[in-house]
Formats: structure tokens, sequence, C-alpha cells
């Protein structure tokens, strides 16, 4: 019965354009096919990709012919046969092929090799620069100590470092004395379970180093720092090296008991568990057991600030009494030699500083043998925490993120409990975006640009004084004069008093650029770095780093640039022009876009000039507002230029886009007033607007009106009259950016004086406290008058502050990324604290809520919450659409070729913030929380359409 569907005999396989080696078949036994049908059979169906055969016919099958072709053998059907020649070429080429990925895979199994094995490196070197500083400073001395007795020779050493290796060996003896004294007794000091906490050598380091950063961090520059404030820093440092270490071997012992397969049991039975063996143990007097138990439990618990301090002043005392200093060998030979101490334990007299009565209080203050040493020798002084080698740790609650070892706190909270509470007590997942902007700004990777260090180290070399590096120079004091006049006396005295005081703050400065210099000599030669972030109480982030990074000065941002590079393209190269132009200033940065790039063109040889010389060229960079950042970008417009395709130049440096004085921006929105969005640029304009000169217009239009009237009637005229040749946007500018903070008459007031000051014009003192006071008035009325929407939004805040503070609560909100914010003014209560040093009066957290300051504050920490949250969304969405973001408040930064999309992503985020009901959530949470106030309603609205910043050039610029 036939039944075959499709006759064998016909299917003829196509030919194929590969054929590997076919195996020869197995064996097969032979049937004979049926009579009269000529079947032509295949070695193997399955060997052969056969493409599908067409519906068969079902009338002419029969299972026999099936069975037959499945069994007979190989050679009853030939394939057709390829040229051998290109059978062996195609099979070569194939080879060739496999080959040539199996390499390339191969390569990048080992590039991906080398980058875990480079990853493990640097974390080894991170977690020994977290966890073995102060340890490595000890052991250094102790080599130092050894190769002087070895030898009988000093060393050749820094005069910084030593005066540290004359003071560590007795320092670090009277440290050990105390710990063995305090062991001892059986009635102990409120310190002494924290001073028997690490070995004496490395308390000795930390005692000595932090000591001397401090004095040299003095923003006076006078070598003294208060008794509170030092003893506070060694004794929080002493507890910040004890819980690393401790932190550090508990991670190692639960590693080693995770792969025993051990079980840690929770925290919270832990600690129940060690109080009660503690009372047990001292109810049966076996008190070294219960002190070991104690040990352990410090290590969970804060220290507090009166523990701190205690330890602290008790070091100090041991550091008075075992550092000293030798002056210069000009002696006799007969003479003794003239040791001094190091520290003076001096008490301060009230003196007026800044319209500011100080009062008397206890100083350490260094020897002048010691002051006069820091700034040649600061760059020796050991910087035990750096930017981190690796990136950080994700945040993933309060203190769970950041460094690896060292305590790292989400919000810095300064001990104020109830800002802590409120971030422990949200659930995680509100957090989510917080979390996720602080990763995406510590995962950010730096390098030091070298080509700018070469040059910042070169003018240093020289004695600084130029590019806005402070003069490593002194001003020389005023001779007294040959007359005994009274009045020329007294002038002189005061001219003395200021030229000392101007002394000392060069001097701190001078300190300031030497740390700087020093973070960037030790990290210039790593690929990378990163910086792990954290909060202030109102959501704006920081670096936790605090010398060398992008929040600081033109010197920081000139020093660094992104780790990785990416191609300029078309617009990057528009961009590096336009940076160029913002930075170098001048009032150049406030022309349209097009202007600022025909300016750089115009100035391309000055611009390669600076490129090729920056030190011994013209100088053309060292004119800028910002000289260092415009060297910076010198450098790559220079490179970009000069190479044979400036599109692909890769690019390391950061471009800034700012906000137009952000705080109004905010206020503009948040009120939907169109005249204010003018002036801050919401609004799309040909050439951005300039709120400062609109303000500074409006301001030198009313003093030219008093200027003309008669001063026998008017007595502003006379204070027009000298102020209305000094009227400019530079005056201004500082009181307009901080009005929308909520800056005071009497801040207003000094910034003012500043400006004029600067200017050199007004010399008597009397005269220009009035001309400033007048100014202030002027420019603060001005400011009132252009944003009037502004004023109503910050009177209706402070209206809902003060009605919750006079509830004796703080104010307290969520801002738009669920980030819970409390305001911590409190009336502090001041306590006395006996200490071996004397005794010291502290400040505690009172019950009490300080009213006027809740008010005053609200408004600007509100706005700061808000440009937070802009921050954070814009730093999310960039992460998403690939850029490397960096953010400081309101000036976000990328590289060059990524601005444009940035820039419609900034915007974007900007919408859809202010999209939100923002005023109307907060007066419902208000309502929510105080259920019996009665709140004001939410002021009323323009009619500015958010959405049209999307289309305005220079709302971010």
């Amino acid at each position: 019965m036939p039944l075959l569907l499709y006759p064998f005999s016909a299917c003829v396989p196509p030919p194929r354009a590969l054929l590997r080696r076919l195996s020869p078949p197995p064996p097969m036994a032979a049937v004979a096919p049926p009579l009269g049908r000529s079947v032509t059979l295949l070695p193997s169906v399955g060997a052969l990709d056969l493409p599908p055969l067409p519906p068969p016919a079902t009338d002419d099958f029969h299972w026999l012919d099936l069975f037959a072709f499945l069994n007979s053998p190989a050679d009853s059907y030939q394939i057709p046969q390829q040229d051998d020649e290109e059978l062996y070429a195609d099979e070569g080429m194939e080879l060739e092929l496999e080959f040539e990925l199996e390499k390339v895979a191969e390569m990048e199994r080992a590039r991906e090799r080398a980058r875990k094995a480079q990853h493990r490196r640097l974390r080894q070197r991170q977690v020994k620069a977290e966890t073995e500083a102060w340890a490595r400073a000890a052991e250094e001395y102790r080599e130092i100590e050894r190769e002087m007795l070895d030898r009988r020779l000093a060393p050749s050493l820094p005069y910084v470092k030593s005066l540290f290796v004359g003071w560590f060996e007795p320092l670090r003896d009277a440290i050990a004395r105390d710990q063995e004294v305090q062991r001892r007794k059986r009635v102990k000091h409120v310190y002494a379970k924290y001073l028997l906490l690490l070995p004496a050598d490395k308390v000795a380091v930390i005692v000595m180093h932090k000591m001397m950063g401090l004095l040299m961090s003095s923003k006076d520059g006078s070598g003294s720092v208060r008794v509170v404030q030092a003893a506070h820093c060694i004794g929080e440092a002493v507890e910040r090296e004890f819980k690393v270490q401790a932190f550090f071997q508990k991670s190692r012992r639960k590693g080693k008991g995770k792969d025993q397969g051990e079980t840690d049991p929770s925290l919270e039975k832990e600690q129940a568990k060690c109080r009660k063996r503690v009372k047990s143990l001292v109810r049966r007097r076996k008190l070294s057991e219960a002190q070991k138990l104690v040990q352990q439990e410090i290590e969970l618990e804060e220290w507090g600030t009166e523990a701190q301090v205690k330890l602290g002043t008790r070091l100090i005392e041991l550091l008075l009494d075992s550092a000293f200093v030798q002056s210069p060998a000009d002696q006799s030979p007969d003479s003794s030699p003239d040791f001094r101490p190091a520290f003076r334990h001096v008490l301060r007299q009230p003196i007026v500083e800044n319209g500011k009565l100080k009062k008397k209080h206890w100083v350490i203050e260094c020897d002048p043998l010691v002051h006069e040493g820091f700034e040649s020798t600061a760059r020796h002084v050991d910087i035990p925490y750096l930017p981190m080698l690796v990136p950080p740790i994700k945040w993933t609650g309060y203190d769970k993120g950041g460094h690896l070892f060292l305590p790292s706190y989400i919000m810095r909270t300064h001990g104020v409990k109830d800002q802590k509470d409120a971030i422990k007590s949200v659930p995680r997942k509100q957090l989510r975006r917080v979390f996720e902007a602080l990763d995406i700004l510590g995962s950010t990777k730096w390098r030091v640009n070298r080509r700018v260090h070469d040059v910042v180290e070169t003018i240093w070399s020289r004695g600084g004084a130029i590019a806005g590096l402070v003069d490593k120079g002194n001003i020389p004091l005023p001779e007294r004069p040959e007359s005994e006049d009274p009045d020329e006396i007294q002038k002189w005295k005061r001219s003395l008093k200021k030229a000392k005081k101007t002394n000392r703050e060069l001097h701190a400065e001078r300190c300031d650029t030497e740390l700087k210099l020093s973070v960037a000599r030790r990290m210039r030669e790593e690929d990378g770095f990163y910086y792990p972030h954290n909060l202030d109480f109102r959501g704006r982030a920081y670096p936790m780093h605090p010398h060398l990074s992008h929040l600081g000065s033109d010197l920081c941002r000139g020093l660094l640039e992104y780790a990785e590079g990416r191609p300029l393209g078309k617009s990057g190269l528009r961009w590096l022009k336009i940076h160029l132009a913002n930075k170098y200033g001048g009032g150049i940065e406030k022309l349209s876009h097009e202007s600022k790039i025909a300016f750089v063109d115009n100035q391309l040889p000055d611009i390669f000039d600076s490129a090729a010389h920056p030190v011994d060229g013209n100088g053309w960079w060292m004119n800028a507002e910002d000289p260092f950042q415009c060297l910076a970008a010198c450098m790559d417009l220079s490179d970009a230029l000069n190479s044979s395709s400036p599109h692909r130049a890769v690019s390391h440096l950061p471009i800034h886009q700012d906000g137009s004085c952000n705080g109004l921006q905010h206020y503009a929105a948040l009120g939907r007033d169109y005249m204010g969005a003018v002036a801050v640029n919401l609004v799309p304009g040909e050439k951005p607007a300039d709120i400062y000169s609109e303000i500074a217009a409006r301001v030198l239009d009313v003093v030219r009106e008093d200027a003309m009237k008669d001063p026998a009637t008017d007595p502003t005229a006379s204070l027009a009259r000298v102020l209305v040749d000094q009227v400019d946007r530079k005056l201004v500018k500082q009181t307009v950016m901080t009005s929308v903070y909520g800056v005071t008459y009497i801040g207003a007031r000094q910034q003012i004086t500043k400006r004029l000051q600067e200017k050199g014009l007004i010399t008597d003192d009397k005269l220009l406290y009035d001309v400033s006071c007048y100014a202030t008035r002027v420019t603060l009325d001005a400011l009132g008058q252009m944003f009037q929407s502004a004023r109503g939004i910050m009177a209706w805040l402070g209206d809902c502050a003060k009605m919750i503070a006079s509830k004796n609560q703080p104010v307290k909100w969520t801002s738009p990324v669920g980030l819970p914010v409390v305001q911590p003014y409190k009336k502090y209560k001041n306590y006395m604290i006996r200490t071996s040093l004397q005794c010291l009066a502290l400040r505690r957290e009172g019950d009490a809520i300080a009213i006027q300051r809740q008010k005053a504050a609200f408004p600007p920490n509100f706005v700061h919450s808000l440009d937070s949250s802009h921050m954070m969304m814009t730093a999310i969405a960039c992460k998403e659409a690939g850029l490397h973001f960096a953010g400081v408040h309101d000036s976000f930064w990328v590289h060059a070729c990524d601005v444009d999309q940035m820039n419609q992503i900034l915007r974007e985020q900007f919408v859809e913030l202010y999209n939100m009901p923002i005023l109307e959530n907060l007066l419902e949470e208000f309502q929510t929380l105080f259920p019996t106030l009665e709140f004001p309603p939410c002021p009323p609205q323009g009619n500015f359409d958010v959405r049209e910043v999307l289309t305005s050039t220079y709302f971010f610029n």
C-alpha cells in the first residue's frame, strides 16, 4: 500500500557553503530496496542541515521504503563534491575566524582578570590607609629613633617632622606611664577606660598631629586654639581610631566565622547578654574579666562629648609636659641650651573683633619657633585620611556606607539627636533616591591634573602672589613715628595692629595652601580616586574629604579633572570654548554663547601661549577670575585644536553649568512669578539676564537721585555723593545672592563694607560705616521691589515656622526626594566639667526651642532642601543616561560632549520638581503633624508656566 509522502530518489540536498569533515558512519545492515524502485540513500539525515521538505503527498508512502532508507550503506548516496581547494580555503577561513574570536575573548578575560586584580590591590591599600594610618606614622618615628641610636647622628628631616621625632618618645612614655597608673588604680578617672583602649605610641601620634593640624588651620593664623576645641578634636580622633580598629578586627573575625560556617547572634541579644555577664562578674569581684567585656561594649556605644573632652584634656596636659623646642644655636659656647615648652596654656583677654566681643578664654598657644616652621614644612604633616582609591561603599542606612572602615554617617548631625532619630526612623525605601544620588556622586572617578599641578608648584616655589595664590611673604610692619604726638602714636598702633592681623591671615592661607598641595602631591601618581559624599541636615551633598576636593577654591578645582576622558565631538568643542570664557570672567560670562565663542576665537594666540608657556609666557590666563580653571581649559582647548581631528580629541575636563541666582530661581518657580522668572533666566532670552546688574542699576538710580538733594536738609545726600562712583555689580552681588537665604541687615552691611574696603577709596572708618549702612538699605529696598512674590513666600514660611516653634516643636518637613529634615535650633545650656587641666564650659542641647532662629532659618533651609532635591534628581537621571556627573549645590558638571544632554535633563527634572504642589504638600504635612494649629493658606501664585524652562538657554549656563 503505497503511502510514500515524498519520493526519496528525488530528495537531493542543496549544496552547502561549507561542510565539516564527516566521520565514518557506523556499520549498518543492508536491506534490499523494493523491486522496481530506484532509491538513493543518505548516509545520515541528521548530519546534514537539509531544508524543510515540501508538504508531502499521501498517496505513495510505504514503511519498507523508509526502513530501507534508514538502514542502507552510506555510499549509496553521493553528496555533490566541492572543489578541494575551495573546501580547504573555506575551512581555513572559518578556523582563522574562530581563532581570532577566541583570541579576542581571551584578551577580554585577561583584561577582566587584571582589572579585578588591580581592584583587589587598591582595596588592600585603602584598607591599610583607613586602618593603619596612625600606626604607620608611629612606626616611622620608631625607625628614625633606631637610626639615630645606631648611627649616633640626627638624620636630616623637615622641621616639623624633626619636632615630632623629638616629642614622640617622651610623649609616648608619658602616656604609657599614665596608662599603667590607671590600670593599677582601684578608683579610676573617667577618661581611664578610654585611655587604655589604644597603644601609647598610636595615641602619641594622634595627639601630636591633631594639635599641629588645629594650630595650622586656625583662620586667624595666630598659632593658638581654644582648649575645649582641641580637647574635643583629640578625644574624637582617639574614639574614631579605636572604632576603626574594633570594626576592622570584628570584620576579620566575622569573615573567619563565615568561612567555618558559623552564624552570629543578633546585635541586640549580644548586647543584652554582655551586660548580664558584666553585672555577674562585678558581683563576684572578677573585675579584670568585667573590664574586658566592657571594652567590647565600648565598641558599640557613643562616647559622648564629655568623655571625649576629658580624655583630650588629659592628653593635652601630657603633651604640654613632654614637648619642648630649643632656640637656634646662636648662643655663646658657655651658655646652657635654651629649652622652652613647645606649647603653653594661656588665658586670652577679651577683645573686640569684627564688631563682636570675644570673651576671655583659655587657649593652647605654640611657641614662635613652632609657629614659624609651619609654612615651610606643612607638606610633611601626615594627613591620615585621603580620598578613596576604590569606589565608596553604597549607602544603605544612617551609618552604613562611605568608607570601608572609617566611621561614616550619611548626615552631618553634629550631635543633634532629633536629626539622627528622624533619618533612622524612616523606611529605607523612602530614602532610595537619596542613597542612589550619594552613590552616584561618590562613584565619580577623579585624578590630579598633573600639568596644572606642575604650574602651581612652580609659582609656589617662586613665592606665590600671582594667579590667586597667596603671597609667601608678609607685609612690612609700619615703623614707630619719631614724633610723640598722641594722635600719631594712636594711628601707628592701629596700622600696626591691622598689619599684624593681615600677616596672621596670610599665614593661615599659606598653611591651607600647603595642606591642599600636600594632598595633590600624595594623589598625583594615582590613576584615579573617589570622594565619598554625605549630607547636611537640609540635604545638600558634600565630599567627606576636607582639604582637596571639587567643592573647594579655584586652586582645588583647577587641580582636579575626571579620570576617564571622552572625545569632545562637535558640541563638546563648542562647550569647551564657552567654559573657558566663563572661567575668564570679567563680564564675558554674561555675554551670549555666540559672543563667548567669538571672544575665545579672538584670544587663541594668548590661549596657545598660556598652554605652552604658562609660567614664563605672557600670562594671559593669570588675569582670569578663576585662573587655574581657566588654565586647565586653555590646555584642553590647545590640545584639541593642535590635534589632527579636534572633534576626536579626548577631554578630561569637567564642564560646569551653574544656576542663575539659583535661590531666586526656586522662589520664582514656587510662586509662578513671571517677573522674577524673567530676571533669573527661567524664561527664554537672546542673552542671559543678569539680576546683579539689574539690582546695581536700580541702586545707582536711587543713589544719584539722593546725591542731587541738599545735604543740609537730607543727611543721606552726603553719603550718596561718596557712594555714587562706587556702585557696580560686584558691590551688590553677594547681598543679592544671600538675600534669598535669609541674610540679615547686619550681614548685608558687613558684605558691602568688605566690598568698599577692597576699593580702598574710603579710608575713614566712621564714614565707611555710615556709607555701608546707607548702601545696604538701598540694596535691600531694591530687592524687595523686584521680588515681591519671593518676599511673600518667605513671609509665609516664616509665619508657619513661628507657629510651630511657639509650641516648643522644631520645624520639620520631608523634601521632594523623601529626606526628612529637622531644624536643629534649640536653646543650649552651658555646664561645667572638671578636667585634669582646667574646668571647661560645654554646651548641651536643651529642651526649649529657639523660636526666632527657627523662624529666620526656615525659608533659606527650605529652599536649600529644594535645590538639593533638584541636584539629586538630575544626578540619577544623568547616571541612567550614561553621563559622569558631579555636582556642587547649584553647579552641575559633566564631560564637554555631554553638556547638551545634561542641559536637557536638568531642565526636565526642574519641571518635574515644580509640577509637584510643593507648598500645598508642605502645608498638608504641617497640618498632619500639628492638627491643633491654624496655618495661613498658601500664598497666591502668578501666571508663569514652568515649562518655559525647557527652552530657556540660560537657565543653567
